[in-house]
């Protein structure tokens, strides 16, 4: 299929509409073999894909390590790459399972939003990817959902007081071309945003065909600064794939009753129209203006072709005003 380049906020950077995510190559919940992430890769590059997105937290490094393996194959101008800061890793014990991934390295890890923990995530994550520039850089899971008021508190005043400068100097040295944030939440993105400009903003899960959180207000400031988006957990961590069936997780848990009826109600509407209710959620997030790019992230090749040949399918009049209203 072809896949249109989209410009990233306001620099000269531009990906693919569509783009690879790398935290299933990290064995997120299952593990995933070197053959398997390396047809993947190979099916994503041969589909036209050209944007990849890994961070250190994927397997403690494993996602960086294998997908900076299979880019060392292809010429460095030919994709683009980012990763993510914010957590800092060091040997560690090997552990058989943590934070859900499975067989990760042996690393240990810390938070560290600060220019020094910045800088020393990004230069560990080039040695692992094989390169010496990385073409967009994410503040990883800075906010209260990821680490409740009082600790965020601190994070932030590391990450406003000297770490969004270390983002800048990197940007003013050529080692990246753009910097923001990747979060699952909107309120940190405007609490950054009224403090500093951000060029893109990676949101996990929260502008779907089932949760429209960034609408409210983050939207609209993209909009005054430029900011782009790159749209993860579209699927909102599975149920925007199974429906609404028992043991289905939103929001990386057990869904609640109350999701669960929504979701009933959107499936009904997506059939109506001729839809599955995961193609409905691929084609919400594929035609949202905001979005210069949608990650997918699976470790299987049968995923990713099921998942491209959804996007394939063409949209009747009614479809289409379905998943853009």
């Amino acid at each position: 299929m072809a896949i249109d380049a989209k410009r990233v906020g306001q620099t000269d950077l531009h990906v693919t509409h569509l783009s690879l995510g790398g935290a299933n190559l990290g064995n997120m919940a299952r593990e995933v073999s070197d053959e398997d992430v390396v047809a993947v890769m190979d099916y994503a590059w041969a589909a036209g894909i050209r944007y990849f997105d890994t961070a250190p937290h994927y397997g403690r490094g494993l996602s960086e390590q294998r997908m900076g393996a299979y880019l060392k194959t292809k010429p460095r101008d030919t994709y683009v790459l980012s990763t993510k800061v914010g957590r800092v890793l060091s040997p560690g014990p090997q552990l058989a399972e943590v934070d859900g991934f499975i067989n990760p390295l042996p690393n240990a890890v810390r938070y560290d939003y600060s220019a020094d923990g910045i800088r020393e995530s990004f230069e560990s994550s080039c040695e692992r990817l094989g390169t010496s520039h990385v073409d967009i850089v994410f503040c990883h899971d800075i906010g209260i959902y990821t680490h409740g008021a009082a600790d965020n508190a601190r994070h932030m005043e590391d990450f406003l007081g000297s770490g969004i400068q270390a983002l800048r100097d990197l940007k003013q040295a050529g080692r990246i071309q753009a910097f923001g944030l990747g979060v699952n939440e909107s309120q940190v993105c405007i609490d950054v945003m009224k403090e500093t400009p951000l060029d893109v903003i990676l949101l996990a899960g929260r502008l779907t065909l089932l949760d429209r959180e960034a609408e409210e207000e983050l939207l609209g400031l993209c909009a005054e600064q430029g900011t782009s988006l790159v749209l993860g957990g579209i699927l909102n961590s599975g149920i925007l794939a199974t429906g609404p069936v028992p043991g289905a997780t939103f929001d990386y848990g057990p869904a609640p009753q109350e999701i669960m009826d929504r979701v009933g109600q959107l499936k009904a509407r997506a059939e109506a129209l001729g839809l599955t209710l995961a193609q409905a959620a691929l084609q919400f997030a594929m035609h949202h203006p905001a979005a210069c790019s949608v990650l997918l992230g699976t470790g299987k090749v049968s995923s990713l072709q099921r998942n491209l040949d959804a996007l394939e399918t063409p949209l009747s009049d009614e479809a289409l005003s379905f998943v853009t209203t």
